[in-house]
């Protein structure tokens, strides 16, 4: 019953090839979710959980069947059916579903009957225990009927149109506003039919306007008793105002105002429901936006169902889901619901030192690191027992709980001390042992301590003119100097050749990476090979062979391997990329040419504590107005994402974990008309729009919390900030130094879980500090010498760079034209002066820290 008006409202509404395509959207994921419900384990990220609202296809609220949660969370049951638990026998049985969430989706079965939507389907095949699918046909809509749809659908125009048509609305072109007015019409003729004014129209009735208004002459095929036929839902020989709209196609949509905002939490890699709280008669089907993007047509690979009653499936939650969705019925954007998702993730926690041997009298300082959503909080225990601070005046917690700190060491504070970080979905911990004990008594851990942590590690590794430098910042000491005619241990030869003519012997570097403390892998674009550094031995072991001139490296921790830019010439006339696999590997390497052409540059997002894999990468091909995204296991190119209608050429990017942002620097046509920035979202990956009007590259710090933009058209920092709920929002504008050439920055050493920032300019001596989560707080160094001119720098990359000292380090490192800067960020002051170190401006960290 009720068929024809149904699927009337659908080729109304929905046009033939938005039907189509939502029927076979649909119909290729039911079949797919058919055939692999039985082999997906309840509780898997493939599978909404039982407690969540909605099966598999998204019909049943399945707490009601269980309140608690226990048994039916772990069976899974199937379509059509719904879990219960037996007060007989306490065990959870699966049985045929009560009933279903009103959804007017009209649906033919394969038992040639007409279903109002799929769960209808399912339900009846279950307790009819016989296999029944859906058939996309009409057929059994109007099987044997002389008044046929379309003679049906003119009988209720003509009706329409004989109604005065003043009533309601003046024509606006909106679909809403249309509805509005037709539903206008409805209503007045619904109480012209309505004779004895009960609210509901009888077959009398029908009959008697028909004789009354003679329609009988002009009705063809079909007569007044055909809406009784036809839209009687409930088969009780009347016609309610309900099922008069459903005749007539009136949409009747409705939304309670405290579920226009919706704000949902779930841990990541759990699965999860957004359910559209938007009802009403005919509802046509939802359509769901993240950031103005369209999801329901997009063959995503975490959000791939969209389910019978219009809720949205998120499988395997990561950070890039949170963030801000809305749905609304299709054609009816005016009345929508917001839904917030926040992702909560459980600490990940990092020690330093892990072990320290100190002597008696002297302090100690134990440094603890979380990550996680919400922002976990710290505590401390010795050898499993609470530290007795109160009682103690020589210990203390600093940043809330970031550092515990010795005054001064006895031996009763040798011991295990354990950091545990929890948050409301979880909790780690790392031991960070001390020993104390006189100098004369060379233990193990006082050994391995002095020698290895303070020796090999823990130094800044300085490439310049005269060759390689290894400097310990604390105590501003030169630990080894290679010089230009070291040799290389693998073939002899010395580490920058000497050139043609009477010039000085010198070294020309360009780029230069951390190969997991092991090794540091540094370019030699003029000799057209990298250098490989043991940072044990302090040697060079191995020179690779590359394309010419070589100028940035980028090391892939996810998949161990190093990418490589070439130029071909220093008008880059002839670029490639290579990659070199296992670069950790103590063996002979190789690069191999990738089969990308034209490529300008390339940006591999950064992994943190949280995020420890990454699996994409993107280029930037010369004069072309998009970004590729390469599978960085394959090396195979994923999709191509396209900026052309922004005319934006892409010059570096920076990614946030958080809510998945991509942000790119577009190429700047002059000075005073540089473009904005623009947003690419990472879960659909396409373009959002401008990023306001922020102009620049932009610099993202370690957590994906800030976003800083040095804007070359003024002297100004933008600060933006990225919350957990995916929100993205400019937080303040700091003076910075004239054409800022580099930042980075530094967990804060007052705050947990924030972060400073320092900005050196590359045209000036000043370098600024500044704590991010508080306005007001800036430094501004001065005197800090003439950088390395651009000019006189061809290689990329900033001409004055800033190099931190690790996770826990206090020590920041700098260049000028003949000499390094050692800054310390803890005080925000300079540290100490290394003379004599010309253009080292390529530098790398080595060290726990």
């Amino acid at each position: 019953m009720g068929s024809l008006g149904v699927w009337a409202v659908a080729a109304l509404l929905l046009g033939t090839s938005v039907w189509t395509l939502s029927e076979a959207h649909r119909t290729g994921k039911d079949r797919h979710r058919m055939e692999t419900a039985s082999a997906s384990p309840v509780g898997t990220p493939n599978e909404p959980h039982a407690t969540d609202r909605g099966t598999s296809d998204g019909t049943i609220d399945r707490s009601l069947s269980d309140p608690d949660g226990g048994l039916c969370r772990r069976t899974y049951c199937g379509r059509g059916r719904q879990c219960l638990v037996l007060a007989e026998t306490g065990r959870a049985e699966c049985v045929c579903q009560e009933k279903c969430r009103p959804s007017f989706v009209p649906v033919c079965g394969s038992d040639g009957r007409f279903y109002e939507n799929h769960c209808e389907v399912y339900r009846t095949a279950c307790l009819e225990k016989r296999r029944i699918y859906v058939v996309h046909s009409k057929d059994c809509f109007f099987k044997g009927d002389v008044c046929t749809m379309s003679e049906y659908n003119r009988l209720k125009s003509m009706l329409l149109n004989i109604q005065p048509q003043g009533l309601g609305g003046d024509g606006q072109q909106s679909q809403q506003r249309d509805m509005e007015h037709k539903r206008a019409l409805v209503d007045n003729m619904f109480k012209y039919l309505d004779v004895d004014q009960d609210g509901r129209l009888s077959s009398d009735e029908l009959e008697k306007i028909s004789m009354k208004e003679h329609l009988e002459d002009s009705l063809l095929e079909c007569s007044m008793q055909d809406l009784l036929r036809y839209d009687d839902y409930n088969n009780d020989g009347h016609l309610t105002l309900h099922e008069f709209y459903t005749a007539f196609q009136v949409v009747q949509l409705s939304l309670p105002e405290e579920q226009r905002i919706s704000v949902s939490t779930v841990t990541v890699g759990l699965s999860m429901v957004l359910s559209c709280a938007i009802q009403g008669t005919l509802r046509p089907p939802i359509i769901w936006k993240r950031n103005g993007i369209i999801l329901n047509f997009l063959d995503l690979e975490d959000i791939n169902d969209f389910g019978d009653d219009g809720s949205l499936y998120i499988t395997k939650v990561t950070t890039i889901h949170m963030g801000k969705y809305s749905c609304h019925a299709y054609g009816y954007e005016d009345l929508h619901q917001t839904h917030v998702l926040q992702v909560n993730v459980p600490p990940v926690i990092l020690v330093y030192p892990e072990t320290q041997a100190q002597e008696p009298g002297v302090s100690a300082s134990l440094r603890c690191h979380a990550d996680g959503i919400p922002n976990p909080k710290l505590i401390w225990l010795k050898n499993g027992l609470d530290l007795q601070l109160q009682s103690s005046k020589q210990i203390s917690l600093i940043a809330n709980g970031s550092e515990l700190y010795i005054g001064s060491v006895r031996y009763e504070d040798t011991g295990a001390y354990t950091c545990i970080a929890k948050n409301e979905v979880g909790v780690d911990e790392d031991i960070s042992s001390l020993f104390v004990e006189d100098s004369a008594r060379k233990t193990l851990a006082n050994i391995l301590w002095r020698e290895e942590g303070l020796s090999v590690g823990n130094m800044f590794y300085v490439f310049s003119d005269e060759g390689v430098t290894v400097l310990q910042p604390g105590e501003c000491e030169i630990r080894r100097h290679m010089k230009c005619t070291e040799r290389i241990v693998a073939t002899y030869e010395e580490m920058c050749p000497k050139g043609e003519g009477v010039a000085p012997q010198r070294c020309a570097w360009s780029s230069a990476v951390n190969v997991r403390e092991k090794y540091i892998y540094v370019s030699q674009p003029l000799q057209s090979r990298l250098l490989v550094v043991d940072t044990q031995a302090q040697k060079v072991v191995q020179a690779v062979a590359t394309d010419p001139y070589p100028v940035k490296l980028l090391y892939d921790k996810s998949h161990d391997q190093i990418w490589v830019l070439t130029w071909g010439d220093m008008q880059k006339t002839y670029p490639t990329l290579q990659v070199i696999p296992q670069a950790s590997v103590g063996e002979v390497h190789k690069a191999i040419r990738t089969t990308f052409q034209r490529v300008s540059d390339f940006f591999i997002p950064p992994t943190n504590l949280i995020i420890t894999h990454v699996r994409f990468a993107f280029l930037f091909l010369k004069n072309e107005p998009a970004v590729h995204k390469i599978d960085l296991e394959t090396l195979h190119r994923v999709k191509t994402i396209s900026l052309k209608n922004y005319s934006c050429m892409p010059v570096s990017m920076a990614y946030t974990h958080l809510s998945g942002f991509y942000f790119v620097q577009c190429q700047s046509r002059s000075h005073l008309q540089a473009p904005p920035q623009l947003l690419l979202d990472s879960v659909t990956d396409t373009v959002i729009g401008p990023n306001r009007n922020i102009t620049g590259r932009p610099y993202v710090s370690p957590d994906g919390r800030y976003i800083v933009t040095p804007d070359p058209r003024s002297s100004r920092l933008v600060v933006q900030t990225v919350s957990f709920t995916g929100e993205l929002a400019v937080s303040q504008e700091l003076d910075s130094p004239a054409g800022v050439s580099d930042v980075v920055f530094q967990p804060s050493f007052t705050e947990s879980n924030q972060y400073s920032l320092a900005a050196a300019s590359g045209s000036g001596t000043d370098l600024l500090f500044s704590h991010l989560w508080s306005e007001g707080h800036s430094k501004v160094l001065r005197g800090l010498k003439e950088p390395v001119r651009p000019q006189a720098w061809p290689w990329g990359g900033p001409n004055r760079p800033l190099v931190a000292s690790g996770l826990f380090g206090q020590y920041l490192l700098t260049p000028s034209t003949e000499s390094l800067f050692v800054l310390d960020g803890k005080q925000s002051s300079p540290h100490c002066e290394v003379s004599d170190i010309k253009r080292g401006n390529t530098i790398v960290w080595v060290g726990e820290v």
